[in-house]
This record gives structure tokens, sequence and C-alpha cells, in this order.
């Protein structure tokens, strides 16, 4: 893959907690459009590599990175770039359902929109509501309960709400923590169905213990081990033909 065709581009990327190293040098091209699983033991640095790419990770006190991070060829830590206009073309899905208890569902989906740019009108508001939550697949269940608090959702739905959340600023990445990690097997699936229809649409990166979903909503995965990337292949070749012995064993379960 060329530079110019990378989504997300890092060069020798590394992270530490303090003196701890976390990641140590990843180097990794991901396509625009499509989702990439980032799959690897617990404390192998995935959550940390996603939480680099819209530079969250250096909102921790004592963390620090080096290396490069470019989005569409440009760095991102750069001094021109400003750290919350970034995070509004890259959104982040976290492993907890997070949805603001004090606020409405209609708007929990606006929540991170005014907060950058201001209430819209009534009509442009609802406009973006219904817009969020048809890709999150909420809409049709909760378009006449949108007064309802958010906190009033089963754990799915309020996973979904928090996707439609960061939709309606209409990212350009999405990444996800672990989506459907609290989530049952019937959430789950319906999480697993709406990451087919955004790839359509978003650079979707999603860290995953579960490699049966990997397997399935991924067409590219990454490997990691200890803090390094050790293969990055399509995801049919890293389940079925992998060619470190490190990968083959984790995806058969022989560790991790």
């Amino acid at each position: 893959m060329s530079e110019a065709e990378a989504k997300i581009r890092t060069r020798g990327l590394s992270a530490w907690f303090g003196a701890r190293p976390v990641l140590r040098d990843i180097d990794i091209d991901i396509d625009a459009r499509g989702v990439t699983a980032i799959i690897g033991p617990s404390g192998c640095g995935k959550s940390t590599f996603i939480r680099c790419i819209n530079r969250l990770h250096e909102m921790t006190r004592g963390a620090r990175m080096s290396g490069k991070i470019l989005v569409d060829g440009v760095e991102i830590q750069g001094p021109e770039v400003d750290p919350v206009a970034l995070r509004r073309r890259i959104g982040m899905v976290f492993r907890e359902p997070n949805p603001f208890p004090a606020m409405s569902i209609r708007d929990n989906v606006l929540a991170g929109l005014i907060l950058n740019h201001g209430r819209p009108s009534r009509a442009r508001g609802d406009e973006i509501v219904e817009a969020a939550l048809r890709q999150a697949a909420l809409w049709t269940d909760l378009r006449d309960r949108l007064g309802a608090p958010g906190t009033s959702l089963s754990s799915g739905q309020q996973q979904r709400l928090c996707i439609a959340r960061t939709l309606a600023l209409e990212p350009e990445i999405v990444l996800m923590d672990e989506p459907c990690s609290a989530l049952d097997p019937v959430a789950s699936a319906k999480i697993e169905d709406l990451l087919h229809e955004l790839r359509e649409r978003y650079t979707v990166v999603i860290v995953t213990h579960n490699m049966q979903q990997a397997a399935r909503v991924s067409e590219r995965a990454a490997f990691f081990l200890d803090g390094e990337l050790i293969e990055y292949a399509d995801t049919d070749t890293i389940f079925t033909a992998p060619l470190d012995k490190r990968t083959e064993d984790y995806i058969t379960g022989k560790f991790g």
C-alpha cells in the first residue's frame, strides 16, 4: 500500500506509561473504509494503540509516545493540529456503554455536536438525530421515545446510542475499544450487523478479544503481543495461514 492510499499510517510508534513501555515501534497502514480488527491478549497494547490514534493516550498522566501517526498523510502530532478538532474526525466508542444519565436519548445523540459546534436548530437537530439513529439501527425502536433518558435503554441499545452519538459528528474514522465486551450475544450480534453497514462509509478500527467476532466483522487483522505488532494481513490469512507461529498459537487458544 502506498502512503497516499493509507487512511491511517504509523511509523515507529512507541508508547509508555511512565517508564513502562506498552507499544514498541509499530508500523502499520490501515485502509480507508472497511473494518480492521486489533487482536491479542490482555496487556498487549491494543487499546493504547487506538488511543494514540486520536491522541487520548497523551491525556493520561505520565503517558507519552514517540514516532509518527499520519491521517490522510498529515502527521497528527504536528503543532498545527488541534487535538479537539482531530477527535471530531476520529470518534471513539468505549468498552462500557456511557450515555449521559441526565440527558434524553435525543440530547445524547446531539451531545458531542453541541459541545463542539453549539446547539443546532430544532429542525436541523431532528435531521441529525434521525440520521445517526438510523445508522445505528435504532431509529425504528426509539423514534417515539426520544425524550426518554438514555440510561432507560438496554445495554445493547445504550452502546448503539453511543455509536450514534459518535456518528452524529460525521467522523471519518471510528475507533472501537471492545464495544461488545459488556453485552450479551444477541446485543453483540446487532453491533456486528451494524459494523457490516458502517464499513461502507467509515474507516473502523475495532479492538476485540473475541476471535470469532474479529473473523466475522473485519477485512484485515493485526495481532499484537507484548507491545509489538507481530503480524498484519487480510483476516482470512491471519486465521487460516498465519506466517508467525505466535499468531497461530494465539488464534488456536494455546495462550492468551
